[in-house]
């Protein structure tokens, strides 16, 4: 296979086409399941139709395009066209469009290994809260009855939302079929972060996607009035959760590479003449390592127990959410490593904070990501950039990864 002939510049051109389509002064509105997502399906559609190759669409709205090669045994190359409401211009859409580049150029060409793009149907959850929703329906992780009974803001409920597009929610799961002779998993994606930039690198390929224990903590002292009440006789509930807020923060900052954020805090009464009797706050705690991740966890119900003993209160917690971590294939790995080396000079390997497509297909076979800078590590907001050498950078060694693993998995075949 040739090793040159993709033009990044075409899919950067294509990047801004897009975003003109359905985007505004605002930023992106290809929010799933609305009429500006599927008028970016269909422009994507278009330029699918100018390819030799298969297209269809899976039972749970996931849009495929397929290249036969001399075996059925797949890559696959993975993104998501959908965006958040008034996101930028390249989440998503570069997984997609960079994909279609190569895609572009490898399908015509004689290949070991079927080649295969997809873009997965509402990576974002926007309307309806639920991430990863097409991929995770391929997966088989997906529970329609967990999500049966979702409604958007306006109180449209997830079913009939679907429906509208072709899509039965009990049929979901059959998008499995889909993946029956994937061999490995490809997805670009923006880094979304500060790491790369920091670096002065273009390029990063990624070891995996965070572990995460998602928390609601609640104090309970005693309120009372902030002017009779002397200092040492207080039971203030948020000065209980302020302090443990800050010893998350400092247990993680003593760590290599974890995370941990207080997302939101209520207080009752919330008023200026009393302090507070009661405090919710949410801990956020990420990391690539299970038992760092479990080890973080135990620190900080340990940090807030002691710190409600000492404040005079009491204090209990709630699992809003988890996830396991998710490392990528070690193979790819080195392979993404090889490509990034060879277009760009140097690389990176780094965690990946948010969550993609890929972590879903990483539970089913070899998978990588590779990142590129993001400006000021923005994303989620039409301020979101990346300098347009580094998005060439970026279809480059996507393109040359595609090769490499399509070698690779042939070999294993």
């Amino acid at each position: 296979m040739q090793t040159e002939g993709v033009d990044a510049r075409r899919a950067v051109e294509e990047l801004k086409e897009l975003a003109d389509l359905t985007g505004g002064p605002d930023g992106a509105r290809r929010v799933a399941w609305t009429g500006e997502w599927a008028k970016a399906r269909e422009w994507l559609r278009e330029k699918l139709d100018e390819i030799d190759c298969e297209v269809e669409t899976d039972e749970a709205g996931n849009l495929w395009a397929t290249a036969p090669g001399d075996t059925e045994s797949a890559v696959v190359l993975g993104g998501h066209i959908d965006s958040v409401p008034n996101g930028g211009w390249l989440d998503g859409a570069l997984n997609v469009i960079g994909a279609l580049e190569v895609f572009r150029v490898l399908a015509p060409q004689q290949r070991p290994v079927t080649l295969r793009l997809v873009d997965w149907a509402d990576e974002e959850g926007a309307r309806f809260g639920r991430s990863l929703f097409g991929s995770s329906a391929a997966a088989g992780t997906l529970k329609p009855d967990d999500v049966r009974d979702f409604k958007d803001k306006d109180g449209v409920a997830l079913p009939d939302a679907l429906g509208e597009y072709g899509v039965e929610l009990d049929r979901m799961n059959e998008a499995n079929g889909q993946l029956r002779n994937a061999a490995a998993y490809l997805e670009l994606h923006i880094e979304q972060g500060p790491v790369l930039e920091r670096m002065d690198l273009p390029l990063g390929v990624v070891l995996g996607t965070f572990g995460v224990e998602r928390h609601a903590v609640r104090f309970t002292g005693q309120q009372a009035h902030s002017g009779s009440t002397p200092m040492d006789a207080r039971r203030d509930a948020f000065v209980a959760a302020a302090r443990s807020a800050v010893e998350f923060r400092d247990d993680a900052a003593r760590r290599d590479d974890v995370r941990a954020t207080t997302g939101f805090v209520n207080v009752s009464p919330g008023i200026v003449t009393a302090f507070n009797g009661w405090c919710e706050m949410s801990l956020d705690q990420r990391a690539l390592d299970a038992e760092v991740l479990a080890d973080m966890l135990r620190t900080a119900r340990e940090v807030s127990e002691r710190v409600a003993g000492e404040e005079g209160v009491s204090v209990e917690w709630e699992r809003l959410w988890q996830i396991e971590p998710i490392p990528f294939d070690e193979d790819l790995i080195e392979l993404a490593e090889e490509a990034v080396n060879e277009v760009a000079g140097s690389s990176h390997r780094l965690p990946s904070g948010p969550l993609h497509d890929a972590a879903e297909m990483a539970r089913l076979m070899p998978t990588v990501m590779l990142f590129v800078k993001s400006l000021r590590g923005l994303s989620h907001t039409k301020e979101e950039d990346t300098p347009e050498e580094d998005l060439e950078l970026s279809v480059r060694a996507l393109h040359r990864l595609a090769i490499r693993t399509m070698d690779w998995a042939a070999q294993r075949s």
